[in-house]
């Protein structure tokens, strides 16, 4: 069921949002070759608790194997739910960070892929069109439109530049649940489910980009996803609120 946030609760979810932007502010700036994503996972941690917050993925278990850190660290062909670890960051390593907080009731969830150091071309062109097509997306997240508006946004952002767009994942809806209705899938085919967007929906859209095919493989972990090909893949995320002017980001950092 699709539930309609009111002006109070996206007042909520919008301090959420704003402590995820902060703590991953924060988390881009240590990232460097040679920390450990365990050592990211501890700052962003320290940080959530300091701000008031509680981590929104640590202890999650939406099947069978429970989510043991607060962070999702995600390196080169990873391309989600990667778990931080003792594994040190190199040069030249892309490197996904994904986190949430629940602050008074409510959840924030945001996402970002950077570079550690100089990259080549292609690989900053992958980023780029990545977070390009999540504002390409966010765009049509407007009262009145449809799911399919988004999704295909999306779809046609990554592969017109020759990218594809990971399937077996999709952005959700956010509010007292990390993940709700409705589903927001990168991509559309017909006879998916296509509700129409309404004023006081508030959703996580998150392109998750392959730099190969959109074929993946879960590894023993029972939770991080890799590309098939092991060819590179990119995250991008936002949680939004859809209001009377339009989408509203919630997770981008104010005053920057």
């Amino acid at each position: 069921m699709i539930t309609i946030k009111t002006p109070a609760e996206i007042a909520v979810m919008r301090k959420a949002s704003q402590i995820v932007a902060e703590i991953l502010a924060a988390l881009v700036a240590a990232v460097r070759p040679g920390i450990t994503t365990e050592e990211l996972d501890q700052l962003a941690e320290d940080l959530t608790y300091k701000k008031g917050a509680k981590p929104a993925f640590k202890g999650y278990k939406p099947g069978d194997v429970v989510y043991p850190k607060c962070l999702c660290v995600s390196i080169n062909n990873e391309i989600v739910h990667g778990i931080p670890s003792s594994r040190k960051l190199k040069a030249g390593d892309i490197v996904g960070l994904d986190f949430g907080v629940v602050y008074e009731g409510f959840y924030g969830d945001s996402a970002r892929t950077v570079a550690v150091g100089p990259v080549p071309e292609r690989v900053t062109k992958l980023l780029n069109v990545t977070r390009e097509s999540l504002y390409a997306g966010i765009a049509q997240a407007r009262a009145g439109n449809r799911i399919s508006d988004i999704a295909r946004a999306v779809q046609e952002t990554v592969e017109r530049a020759g990218f594809s767009v990971v399937t077996d994942f999709a952005g959700h809806g956010i509010g007292r649940r990390l993940h709700e209705d409705p589903q927001v899938p990168n991509y559309f085919r017909l006879g998916m489910p296509n509700p129409r967007l309404r004023e006081g929906m508030a959703l996580a859209i998150e392109p998750m980009v392959n730099e190969g095919t959109p074929d993946l493989e879960i590894l023993s972990d029972g939770w991080t996803a890799v590309t098939a090909d092991g060819k590179l893949s990119a995250h991008f995320e936002h949680s939004i609120a859809i209001t009377s002017n339009g989408p509203e980001i919630l997770s981008e950092l104010e005053n920057v």
